[in-house]
């Protein structure tokens, strides 16, 4: 099986034909590298770092990030993960019985569950659309979300894509309708930037959540909350630090609460823009050419393998990025009870033929999918190996 020249450019396993960097990204070897530079920098005079020289940085590293989200800076806050990013405007609500959260039954389960237990706490309702699987179009989607909307909905939470689906939301019809209803929208953007284009000013959502970690390839720990500015007041950072009561005037509340909350490792988000510039430069055509590139081998990718399966798609092409799920026929080992954490297939392609790929029960056993991502150093060799040895197991 032949590898891509830029797999050399990151530090994976060259033994492992690795196909799901969808679920926790992976960091090129000279980002890393960089990181190391900005932590050795902290350590060699930390108070110097933090006190003189941070605040600097994370202007840096805010305005590489906004300019590539196409956002307003004053808008953008730097938290360790899109899950903390979720949890913080949840928490922050100020709701009362009876008022109704509304999501979608693909949400992630993280965030699901931050939402019930923000609800349980005042009383409020979840509200869960059902989205129609297989999905025909983003109309249905918009459609399935608008039914559940009524006169008590406080607020949309919602995937940018799913994890569970890799299905890309038609968010920007949803956030349109939504705010004609008074209805503001939390997206959890977890696989968002940089698998597909963002413009969070175009886009105009309440609050938008994105990992930087995954398709941006920053080190772990870096992640961003975009807060409308009509909305920031209201919001405050999980942990409450000095920046609550700061007199200063030459710095917005929203940042004072948010660049400080306690001592952590600040790399990881002040390596974004090293981050941007090198995935940037991989494909002449940049970054459009990069998402547009990992689209296109997600697509046939999973054409090829429903093709060798025998199995129909889950959604139009449209609605992929550089994600795709696809289903698997009966005949493979059955999905074991909980709380065993991989399926039994995953397992197999794993130990058996050194391939990492997910696979998950979608949207109930015995209904199974894997799910294949595309990065730039994937190959289309790769997803033959996978067809391979799925065609071999179900022998």
């Amino acid at each position: 099986m032949s590898a891509s020249p830029l797999r050399a450019r990151w530090s994976l396993d060259p033994d492992i034909v690795f196909l799901n960097h969808g679920s926790f990204g992976a960091c090129p070897t000279e980002v890393l590298q960089a990181q190391a530079e900005v932590r050795a920098r902290l350590e060699a005079e930390p108070v110097r770092f933090f006190v003189r020289e941070l605040e600097p940085l994370l202007d840096e590293a805010r305005s590489a990030l906004a300019a590539f989200v196409d956002a307003d800076p004053e808008t953008v806050a730097f938290v360790p993960n899109a899950t903390a990013g979720v949890n913080t405007v949840l928490r922050s609500l100020r709701l009362s019985p009876g008022d109704e959260l509304l999501t979608t039954n693909q949400e992630y389960n993280a965030s699901r569950n931050a939402l019930d237990w923000v609800a349980g706490l005042a009383g409020a309702k979840v509200v869960v659309a059902q989205l129609p699987w297989p999905v025909p179009s983003p109309r249905a989607v918009v459609d399935a979300v608008l039914e559940h909307v009524t006169s008590r909905t406080r607020l949309l939470l919602v995937d940018h894509i799913s994890s569970q689906t890799a299905l890309v939301m038609p968010l920007k019809e949803l956030v349109g309708l939504l705010r004609q209803e008074g209805v503001e929208t939390l997206v959890d953007g977890a696989h968002g930037p940089g698998q597909v284009p963002l413009s969070l000013c175009e886009l105009g959502a309440g609050y938008y959540t994105g990992n930087c970690h995954k398709w941006l390839c920053a080190p772990k720990g870096a992640a961003f909350l975009h807060v409308r500015k009509d909305l920031q007041a209201g919001i405050k950072p999980l942990s409450v630090s000095h920046g609550h009561n700061s007199k200063r005037q030459d710095r917005s509340r929203f940042r004072l609460d948010f660049d400080w909350t306690g001592t952590d490792d600040p790399s990881a988000a002040l390596c974004i823009p090293h981050a941007l510039r090198f995935m940037g430069g991989l494909l002449p055509g940049g970054w459009p050419a990069l998402m547009a590139d990992n689209h296109a081998k997600a697509v046939a990718a999973r054409r090829m393998l429903c093709e060798r399966l025998g199995t129909a798609p889950h959604c139009p092409e449209e609605m992929l990025g550089a994600m795709a799920t696809v289903g698997l026929p009966d005949g493979f080992p059955a999905e074991p009870p909980p709380p065993y954490y991989l399926d039994p297939l995953q397992d197999r392609l794993f130990h058996e033929w050194r391939i990492e790929v997910p696979v998950t029960a979608w949207p109930r056993p015995p209904q199974r999918h894997l799910r294949i991502s595309a990065q730039a150093y994937n190959t289309h060799a790769e997803y033959q190996t996978l067809a391979e040895a799925l065609e071999a197991l179900l022998r």
